[in-house]
């Protein structure tokens, strides 16, 4: 046993660990366009609610019945992804 525990020890001695280093204004650069992007996600998503409730209230009063419940769900899921994406990629990247 003592043996697999000395070559795991020199295996993993090898391994890299780079630091990060990126240029302050290419960072600044890009977290100012994923900021955007995190903000267009979150109106996308906010209109895509409010498109699906107002097309279930004018398939409800028509008295038409569609599967609006699906496209919710749709567009909820996707507001999660997009809620979650920025604290996921920092999670598995940290």
């Amino acid at each position: 046993m003592s043996l697999l525990l000395e070559a795991t020890h020199v295996l993993a001695a090898g391994v890299p660990q780079p630091k990060s280093n990126a240029p302050g204004a290419l960072t600044s650069k890009v977290n100012t366009v994923l900021g955007i992007a995190a903000w267009a996600g979150t109106a996308a998503g906010v209109a895509g609610v409010l498109i699906t409730g107002t097309m279930m209230a004018i398939s409800l009063k028509r008295g038409e019945s569609s599967e609006h419940m699906s496209r919710l769900g749709m567009v909820l899921g996707g507001c999660v992804l997009v809620a979650t994406a920025g604290p996921l990629v920092g999670f598995v990247f940290k």
